[in-house]
């Protein structure tokens, strides 16, 4: 299995998908604390739970986040 650590990082995020936070932090303006802090009030990306610790966030509405920060408002389903 590959080094997590050694794999490179992408230069830009896909339009679509799902991805985990590690793949995600190096176009992220905040940092993981924050990010989580600003889902927990709806104004970033809600995640999405595919386990106890799979945590994983949709690629468009990273985008729409990524778009306009400050306007951004999750919609809740």
């Amino acid at each position: 299995m590959a080094n997590i650590s050694n794999l490179p990082i992408p230069d830009s995020l896909p339009a679509d998908g799902l991805s985990r936070w590690r793949q995600f932090a190096p176009f992220s303006p905040v940092s993981r604390e924050r990010f989580r802090q600003l889902c927990k009030i709806g104004r970033a990306p809600q995640p999405i739970r595919l386990g106890i610790r799979c945590t994983m966030y949709s690629n468009r509405e990273l985008h729409r986040w990524l778009a306009d920060p400050i306007n951004y408002r999750a919609d809740y389903k």
